[in-house]
C-alpha cells in the first residue's frame, strides 16, 4: 500500500459508469384473424382498388400499424385519410 502524508490527500477511486440496460425491442402484437378479414374487405372496395400499387401497399401498411393498437378499420382509415 502506498504510504500517504497528511497535507496529500489520497487519490479518489474513478468513478464506473453506470450503464442503463439496453431497451427492449417491443413485441409486435400479431393481428386477429377477424381484423385480417376486416382488413382484406377494406382493401377490396373500389377506392382502395383505384390507388397504385405503391399506394395500396402503404395505405394497408397504415391500417396495419393502427389495428394492431386496437383501432377498428372505420377509425383506422378516418385516423389517415385526416391526417
Amino acid at each position: 500500500m502506498a504510504d500517504y502524508s497528511e497535507s496529500e490527500p489520497a487519490p479518489e477511486p474513478e468513478p464506473t459508469p453506470t450503464q442503463t440496460p439496453a431497451k427492449k425491442k417491443r413485441e409486435g402484437k400479431p393481428m386477429t384473424d377477424a381484423q385480417k378479414k376486416a382488413l382484406t374487405k377494406h382493401m377490396e372496395k373500389p377506392e382502395q382498388k383505384a390507388m397504385d400499387s405503391k399506394g395500396r401497399k402503404s395505405h394497408r401498411m397504415k391500417m396495419m400499424v393502427r389495428m394492431r393498437k386496437g383501432m377498428s378499420v372505420d377509425k383506422a382509415h378516418k385516423d389517415i385519410t385526416q391526417a
